[in-house]
């Protein structure tokens, strides 16, 4: 039974299954994967119908939240997992590459639900992933590369709340947007923040827990708050300095 779902799932999608099923696998849990992802596929089957654009394989886990998905714009074999929120009101809207995954919990929050301005929006690219728990505060513009993979708890941030006015209330003041960019090929471990105006260059890994404040040159290992460079992944320099 469990062949017969992996073939057919494999002849719809054109995915090819086998290597992720090897010997190690029984045939019980085979079958539970299999079923809930043709669960996942029928529902994706439905929801696509709204979306501005989708290709390929689309699975949608329980109780997603997707709202205004006529700005959402997905690549091929797009996953979003269990109880994920994705808001998609935005001047760019929400476009993910192929072979993104939205995590269990993610939320992805252009715009204030409950009115005010619309946020800029949210780019990833191919083969990238958005960890469980993420918060994705793309009011500015979030640009994620390709390969990059997102542990959980990350959070990335594209504005900031002005406060330079001590006699009226922050609340008051309103808010700047900026930016944030991850390049290709990062690995962003958990609880790591990302702070508005920052580029994590190509290749770099920032540690659990790190808050970065500042930009990551490209191949380079950095952690602590703020983050600082540890070392580089192509050389080995004792420079500590702040980034």
């Amino acid at each position: 039974m469990a062949n017969f779902i992996q073939q057919s799932i494999t002849k719809i999608t054109g995915l090819d299954l086998s290597d992720r099923f090897n010997r190690d696998w029984d045939s019980l849990s085979t079958l539970a994967v299999l079923l809930r992802m043709t669960v996942w596929f029928v529902r994706g089957s439905f929801r696509r119908m709204w979306f501005r654009s989708s290709k390929g394989m689309l699975l949608i886990g329980k109780r997603v939240t997707i709202r205004q998905a006529r700005y959402l714009s997905v690549g091929k074999n797009f996953i979003a997992q269990d109880n994920c929120e994705i808001n998609c009101l935005s001047q760019k809207g929400i476009i993910f590459g192929d072979k993104v995954t939205v995590g269990n919990y993610a939320i992805i929050r252009p715009t204030n639900l409950y009115g005010g301005e619309p946020g800029i929006g949210l780019k990833v690219g191919n083969n990238s992933s958005i960890g469980h728990y993420a918060y994705i505060g793309c009011s500015g513009y979030i640009e994620i590369g390709d390969n990059v993979m997102m542990s959980p708890r990350v959070s990335i941030y594209s504005e900031n709340h002005n406060f330079d006015d001590t006699e009226s209330p922050m609340m008051e003041q309103g808010v700047t947007r900026s930016f944030a960019k991850i390049e290709d090929d990062c690995w962003i471990a958990s609880n790591s923040i990302i702070l508005a105006g920052v580029t994590v260059g190509k290749g770099s890994v920032v540690a659990a827990g790190s808050v970065v404040t500042k930009d990551v040159p490209p191949y380079s290992i950095v952690g602590g708050n703020p983050a600082r460079i540890i070392k580089s992944r192509k050389i080995n320099p004792t420079s500590t300095s702040q980034v």
